[in-house]
């Protein structure tokens, strides 16, 4: 794997904790990303903005097999180093960590691996953890992992999956771990599809049924202040499955910290519309803020 001439690529654990420990010795700041690969320009977002904001940069591509509660979904997840590797040498990615499974969770999967001890409360229980149990405690095991490996001083993640970053920064507050939790805006397609792995997923038919989701995510979001709750919801609701060939698992709008669904638009100070669309065997999430601030 060679990435650039300035690119170092670690697959074992030791060797990129000991890249790392050797870069704050010299008082680097270390910002870290990670992936589970099949890149597009959302992650890219990520890796510039932590250029930015430090002296090193640590992507990771890593699909955790403890994170998906279906089967089919782990096996039909998109993997493509090749290309992953190609887009990341137009960014000034210093190392990339590219575990096996084994490196992560050792002897998985005849030896599982223990589960953080994270107590996420209503967070795994509504939306994405209500139709993915388990999902949210798999993230939370390998992000807890990959810190205690990487130890960054900053770690990114992307608004699209918000209520992933809620869990996330919910687990940094509990154990009291020494990494900052940035997030980054929501990278759209020309027509508004939010950028996601499993878009490369979509046949060409539903690729161009699939922008009907931020359709109506925006809709909620410019006319929020002619409707009730209820009534907005209904119409959006609406607008992703006038065609038939997409089905909203749910669309809730909630408050930014507790994800509280809300039932009057005065209830809380920052709200977000969130929404989780299957499409043939597909499963496609976004949200949008509703309050001040870009979505």
């Amino acid at each position: 794997m060679n990435l650039s001439l300035t690119t170092e690529v670690f697959q074992s654990s030791q060797a990129i904790s000991q890249y790392v420990e050797n870069k704050h010795i010299k008082g680097n700041k270390v910002g870290f990303v990670p992936t589970m690969g099949a890149l597009h320009a959302g992650h890219l977002s990520l890796v510039k903005k932590a250029q930015q904001e430090n002296d090193y940069v640590v992507v990771s591509v890593f699909v955790n097999p403890t994170q998906f509660n279906n089967p089919d979904d782990l096996a039909n997840y998109p993997r493509n180093i090749d290309s992953d590797l190609e887009q990341l040498k137009d960014t000034r990615t210093d190392a990339l960590f590219f575990p096996s499974v084994e490196e992560i969770y050792p002897g998985f999967p005849a030896i599982k691996p223990e589960k953080s001890k994270v107590d996420l409360a209503d967070l795994e229980k509504i939306m994405e953890g209500k139709f993915r149990p388990g999902h949210f405690m798999g993230v939370v095991t390998v992000v807890e992992r990959l810190f205690e490996i990487v130890h960054p001083d900053k770690s990114y993640f992307g608004e699209k999956d918000f209520q992933q970053l809620a869990v996330i920064r919910r687990m940094v507050q509990q154990l009291n771990l020494p990494v900052i939790i940035e997030s980054c805006p929501t990278v759209r397609e020309q027509d508004g599809l939010a950028m996601s792995s499993r878009n490369l997923r979509l046949t060409k038919e539903q690729r161009t049924e699939a922008c009907r989701i931020s359709k109506a995510l925006f809709y909620v979001r410019d006319n929020r202040n002619n409707f009730s709750i209820e009534e907005i919801k209904s119409k959006a609701i609406s607008i992703i499955e006038s065609h038939g060939m997409m089905k909203v698992e749910y669309l809730e709008i909630a408050d930014e910290e507790s994800l509280q669904s809300a039932i009057e638009w005065n209830q809380f100070s920052s709200l977000r519309c969130l929404t989780a669309v299957q499409i043939g065997n597909i499963r496609l999430i976004d949200n949008v803020k509703l309050t001040s601030g870009t979505a």
